[in-house]
């Protein structure tokens, strides 16, 4: 086998050398190669439609066909918009709210609930405290889709917000190669190149590699950030019907004198604090470095008839290691002082392995044709993490000894404590998409799951066990024409919790159940999805915040009742030629069982839009702009008004392959609060902007 000496060919060398190849697979039919494969410019507008998603029920369905909520964030819309990492991208997807609660831990929320189930490719990843320590490169990815409402057949055992699905690149058989150069505000710079490609003569092998590189500064004080990304991917043809995929990927990011905690919100006399957007309580000598490893591999046969056996390997490995700086305590307005100092060596090491096996395809049942899948799913996950704390916790701080960043690196040896524990979870699922008639489907799937913890977290035992849990999933869609489609569809919510009661002994399980009826519509063609959707949730022993212990640790109690019920529109795609867009708008109500509304610090009203239109008098120009609008949001010692944020962008093809744009962030330079979800927040970035120059070949 003659392998192509192309650039991907080099790329994918160096990461053989380098021991960081990454291999993903995925089955599509064979088509016959010439001997020289073509070299094609990269078309710019890739648009926004929403594709087929596996997100649901493992079956390759269409926004129209999901009897679900459903977003997706396609690679031009991260392109036009500059979503470099994560947060950026679920900041502009509707129905989802970004808890900034420090510069490098985040949680994610959505239908007033924290997003706990993620997908690579589809296949549920646990994620071990429900939050994203650093931020995740979009770099790899090729759309990231939202399915909002419960979703336990797919992802871990249930929970009512919403499933993040990040869709990887895969390896393409035109040869394609992509380079992006990024300068913006605080010194940010960025490269990042795409080379995907046939790897020897038939074009039997594929692969493609991703690289990106960054160091930025930040309107915080004293915080600055690098990072290193590298994603490769082989997939290769091994008979006319069997494909392997193998890739790997290795993110990280080091953070100097990141945010641990945040500013206080509130005076001793129950005013607000006001501080200036780039206040930070960070020392000089903290940091806080995250890594991430993720191997994966997977092989799909053709069975024939349709029918295709698919099993997957995915191995995950993170490590955090840092020295960071808290500031606790409330200050007086007028002394400035009752701040205090609590310093800290933490250093956090995970290990996943998922296994997967699953098999799809057609049945003919009563003249008609139906979908089937039947999977079965095990994963592990062992986690340990440590804290070292440090000399001269509780040393009273002023305002300006808590924000200047001098105080003083102590010995991180006053004392220790940390965690050791391993989660294990084996489940059978399936479920079909039966057609009843030609309009009317039903999807109805089934999943029985058995989850372990074993160790202890911190003084307080993790060991847990339930044995053989069942989660229901149903759904209905019919079709009324040609443009308009109605759905519903039903969940239980089966969600093992990691939070502790006062006795320092793990919550039990939220349970509940998650209704959803709304109407999608195919528009322009199909060129465009629109949907409205109504929702509720009624969740059993969700957690709520009841103290906390001496060292600060908080503990919770289990609260029965909790509605939370909304509307949600949305709409996406291509509304007329060259103006592309994704927007949605929000209702959501949270109450507990005695009626009154709960969790405040999520907004009752939510609006996202991102737009961009290519000037039909001038080809080469795209114009754009994004609206994010929240209304007041507030907690026991904070609160947030209404505010939006707009961006702007502006993209110019200087020639085919050649292409300069602009973005503008927080054009009218709004001040304002990322989150109220702690007693303690920090300011969102003022107005920022970054220009990028793109050579695609």
């Amino acid at each position: 086998m003659q392998f192509k000496r192309n650039p991907l060919y080099y790329a994918v060398t160096v990461a053989l050398a380098t021991g960081t190849l990454s291999i993903s697979a995925k089955a599509e039919e064979k088509s016959v190669e010439q001997d020289v494969v073509e070299i094609k410019a990269v078309a710019s507008d890739q648009g926004y439609e929403a594709p087929v998603s596996r997100s649901a029920t493992g079956l390759a369905l269409s926004p129209l066909e999901t009897p679900q909520a459903l977003t997706s964030v396609s690679r031009q819309q991260m392109d036009d918009f500059g979503l470099d990492d994560l947060n950026a991208v679920l900041e502009s997807t509707p129905g989802v709210s970004v808890e900034r609660v420090e510069t490098d831990r985040t949680y994610y929320t959505a239908r007033g609930f924290d997003i706990t189930n993620f997908q690579l490719d589809g296949l549920g990843v646990p994620a071990v405290y429900g939050n994203q320590m650093g931020d995740l490169d979009t770099a790899l990815y090729e759309r990231v889709e939202v399915l909002r409402g419960a979703n336990g057949l797919m992802s871990g055992s249930g929970n009512p917000s919403a499933t993040v699905n990040l869709v990887r690149k895969r390896p393409t058989r035109d040869s394609r190669v992509a380079l992006d150069v990024t300068a913006g505000s605080w010194d940010r710079y960025r490269l990042q190149g795409d080379v995907s490609g046939t790897l020897n003569e038939t074009g039997s092998v594929r692969g493609r590699a991703v690289l990106a590189l960054e160091d930025k500064d930040s309107y915080l004080d004293r915080y600055e950030k690098e990072r290193t990304l590298f994603y490769g991917v082989i997939e290769a043809d091994l008979s006319a019907s069997t494909l392997l995929t193998l890739g790997h990927s290795r993110q990280r990011d080091n953070a100097d004198s990141p945010l641990w905690g945040a500013l206080p919100m509130q005076y001793t006399n129950g005013n607000p604090t006001d501080y200036d957007p780039s206040t930070s309580t960070s020392a000089d000598w903290s940091y806080w470095n995250n890594e991430t490893l993720n191997t994966f591999a997977e092989l799909q046969q053709t069975l024939g008839h349709g029918w295709v056996l698919t099993g997957r390997l995915t191995h995950t490995d993170t490590d955090s290691d840092s020295k960071l700086f808290y500031v606790y305590g409330t200050p007086d307005a007028t002394t400035g002082t009752g701040l205090a100092a609590y310093p800290s060596r933490y250093d956090m090491q995970t290990e996943q392995i998922i296994a997967d096996a699953q098999i799809t395809g057609p049945l003919l049942i009563g003249g008609r044709e139906h979908e089937m899948i039947l999977g079965a799913q095990w994963f592990k996950s062992d986690v340990w993490d440590e804290s070292n704390y440090g000399q001269g916790i509780g040393t009273a701080l002023t305002e300006e000894e808590a924000f200047d960043g001098s105080y003083p690196e102590p010995a991180f040896d006053a004392s220790v404590d940390g965690s050791e524990w391993t989660h294990k979870q084996a489940s059978l699922y399936g479920a079909g998409r039966f057609s009843l008639t030609d309009r009317f489907n039903l999807i109805a799937g089934l999943k029985a799951v058995t989850l372990e913890s074993e160790g202890e977290s911190y003084g307080s035992t993790r060991n847990t066990e339930y044995d053989l849990e069942l989660v229901p999933y149903a759904g209905l869609t019919y079709a009324l024409n040609d443009t308009y489609t109605w759905y519903a569809s039903y969940t239980e919510i089966f969600e093992a919790q990691e939070e502790q009661d006062q006795n320092r002994s793990l919550l039990d399980p939220l349970t509940g159940s998650t209704y959803e009826t709304g109407l999608k519509a195919s528009l322009f063609e199909g060129q465009a999805y629109a949907a409205v959707s109504l929702f509720q949730s009624t969740q059993q022993n969700v957690a709520e915040l009841a103290g906390a212990f001496g060292n600060g640790q908080s503990y919770y109690r289990g609260v029965d009742g909790v509605t939370s019920q909304g509307v949600e529109v949305d709409l996406s795609g291509e509304l007329a030629p060259g103006w592309h867009m994704n927007a949605g708008y929000t209702y959501l109500d949270i109450e507990d069982a005695e009626g009154n509304r709960t969790k405040t610090e999520t907004p009752r009203h939510l609006v996202k839009l991102s737009s961009t239109y290519r000037l039909q008098s001038l080809p080469g120009l795209t114009l754009g702009g994004s609206v994010r609008w929240q209304d007041e949001v507030s907690s026991s010692v904070a609160e947030q008004d209404a505010y939006a944020l707009v961006d702007m962008m502006a993209r110019y093809e200087i020639n085919p392959n050649l292409t300069a744009s602009l973005n503008i962030n927080n054009l009218t330079d709004e001040k304002y609060i990322n989150s109220v979800r702690w007693a303690q927040a920090y300011y969102g970035a003022p107005r920022n902007a970054m220009f990028k120059l793109s050579w695609r070949y």
